[in-house]
């Protein structure tokens, strides 16, 4: 039937069933799998050129006794690249072509992310979430540059740990899994400001509330920032550093979203149950138009005095 056939309007202020957005989750998770898997199948022709890429920060030497003669000449340890196993080339290239892929197709699969947020916001709020989204991919891939420009740094500072006489063996697959890691947690932390001004976008955040929270978020980006860099403190500190600022620099702009929104709308910061004031300053009430010929007061045709449009009875 055509009448089946036809969607249904969408609700003006987002609301739908749990299964409607069910539903739309499906559906922008297909499109973003969409951009990805084609990416990520061109990547596998090129998965040698970027292994070579990702495992360039990792100072390489070709054996054991080479290793040992580069210790002995500069004080500092090199690795052995190995790969284990029947199967760890092929799930290597895997890995990398998925890291391409999702760096790659950011823009495509934020914006999905965005219009799956999309319809909670009222429609003069979109405009506010719609500017704060073409700031999610520079701010992606920034965090994933910055992700590849401290691993030179890292894995130097790691390798010291290791006991005199001993040879590191780095896996190609574990190299890979922490560029993956360090990547995305990169990447995907670098949103954090992106979430907060679309949650004061949409009402849900306040700038004064987020402002209030500053010390458990400096904690718990500092805590964040240990887990998901390796373990010396410089990745720590490059990766909290920038996102305690991109926080506070959200918060900025909600403090100055909130102020625009209360001068524009006096009650916009009352809680649903909270009452407004009620204006009781008197307002001059103005008189109604006279008609040309009533202007001065003068009799009408019948006789009577109108004055300011009425009759002297009114």
């Amino acid at each position: 039937m055509l009448k089946s056939a036809r969607k249904k309007p969408r609700d003006p202020e987002g609301r739908m069933p749990l299964v409607e957005h069910l539903r739309e989750l499906r559906n922008r998770l297909v499109k973003a799998l969409l951009a990805i898997v084609p990416i990520m199948i061109v990547a596998l022709f090129f998965a040698k050129d970027i292994a070579a890429f990702i495992t360039a920060p990792v100072p390489v030497c070709p054996s054991e006794a080479k290793a040992a003669e580069f210790f002995a000449e500069t004080g500092k340890r090199c690795a052995i690249l190995k790969q284990d196993g029947l199967t760890s080339p092929f799930t290597t290239f895997v890995k990398i072509s998925l890291m391409a892929a999702l760096v790659a197709s950011a823009p495509v699969w934020l914006y999905q992310l965005w219009a799956f947020l999309a319809p909670g916001l009222h429609r003069h709020e979109k405009k506010y979430a719609l500017s704060a989204v073409a700031l999610g991919t520079p701010l992606f891939l920034t965090g994933a540059y910055l992700a590849y420009w401290v691993l030179p740094l890292a894995i130097p500072v790691l390798l010291s740990f290791s006991i005199d006489g001993s040879t590191n063996f780095i896996s190609v697959d574990d190299m890979v899994g922490i560029s993956v890691k360090m990547v995305l947690a990169f990447g995907l932390a670098f949103q954090l400001p992106l979430v907060l001004m679309l949650l004061n976008a949409g009402g849900v955040l306040s700038g004064k509330r987020m402002l209030g929270w500053w010390r458990g978020m400096v904690l718990s980006i500092a805590i964040f920032s240990a887990m998901v860099t390796p373990t010396d403190p410089l990745s720590m500190i490059v990766l909290a550093v920038p996102i305690t600022v991109l926080y506070f620099g959200a918060t900025g702009f909600s403090l100055l979203n909130d102020r625009r929104r209360l001068n524009k709308d006096p009650d916009a910061g009352l809680s649903d149950d909270e009452a407004s004031d009620i204006d009781l300053t008197p307002e001059p009430v103005s008189t109604s138009r006279m008609l040309p010929e009533q202007a001065d007061g003068s009799p009408d045709d019948d006789g009577r005095t109108r004055r300011n449009g009425y009759d002297d009875a009114t």
